[in-house]
């Protein structure tokens, strides 16, 4: 039978891509960790994968910005083989430094195109490190990696991680055409200050997907919740804890095997 394949994507400073590895393959997909030069090297491997992943951790020291430089060497080299994977209806997903990298790119918010940059990440308003777990409620429904109106509870970790826009203009957009893929809430699902929206992002952005619902990039880190024991509460939760990281690479692989798994070479 065939499988679902993912591409985590690895760069210099990168250190989430095990974790990422590992979540896909508890989702049933089967996975491999590429490095960026081997497949600036040859484009044609990107062919083989139904998920493309852009992990999280500190790639190229976020030196210049968080994202920055990997963005860049992406939008130079490989612009034109990760636009035909999304134009083949693929699905690309960016976790923290990842989603810095796909704002960078300019592929969200989009229309599942290289575009000038409409958003960016930067430090968070707190002036540190933050690290701590947070409330998540879904904003839209056609983003294929999330379910709707379910609030959901994970890890961030990030010193650059407050959404901003350009202008008032392109926040308006972005909340009325459903861009907002994720924002940050209390436990009761009420927007807030800090530390419910962990680093000022405007409107409490915590993701962003694009036009087609199959790119999305988050701040939190859904890789590091994938069992019931990363909970930091999980012994008094029960054993019925249904973690809420691995339903993300779920619906991924889930979406893949019911319309993907003929569109890629062997």
């Amino acid at each position: 039978m065939a499988e679902v394949r993912a591409l985590v994507l690895r760069a210099a400073g990168v250190n989430c891509d095990m974790e990422t590895q590992h979540a896909l393959e508890l989702a049933g997909a089967e996975a491999d960790r590429i490095h960026v030069n081997r497949l600036i090297e040859d484009k044609s491997l990107l062919d083989r994968y139904h998920i493309l992943v852009f992990p999280g951790g500190f790639s190229y020291g976020d030196d210049v910005a968080a994202g920055r430089i990997l963005a860049n060497q992406i939008v130079h080299h490989l612009a034109d083989p990760i636009q035909r994977f999304i134009d083949d209806g693929k699905l690309v997903l960016g976790i923290c430094n990842g989603f810095q990298v796909l704002v960078k790119m300019g592929v969200l918010p989009g229309n599942g195109a290289f575009k000038q940059e409409q958003v960016t990440i930067t430090y968070n308003d707190s002036g540190k490190f933050e690290d701590r777990w947070v409330h998540l409620l879904p904003q839209t429904d056609r983003c294929v990696f999330i379910e709707p109106q379910r609030q959901i509870y994970l890890p961030v970790a990030h010193g650059e991680g407050k959404v901003v826009t350009a202008d008032a203009a392109t926040l308006e957009r972005l909340k009325s055409e459903g861009y907002v893929a994720y924002k940050y809430v209390g436990p009761d699902g009420e927007e807030g200050p800090y530390p419910i929206n962990p680093n000022g992002s405007v409107e409490s952005i915590a993701g962003l997907t694009d036009s087609t619902g199959r790119v999305l990039g988050l701040m939190p880190h859904p890789e590091r919740f994938v069992r019931r024991t990363q909970h930091p509460h999980w012994t008094r939760l029960g054993e019925d804890l249904d973690p809420d990281g691995i339903k993300i690479f779920r619906n991924a692989v889930r979406y893949a095997q019911e319309n993907l798994l003929q569109s890629c070479s062997a």
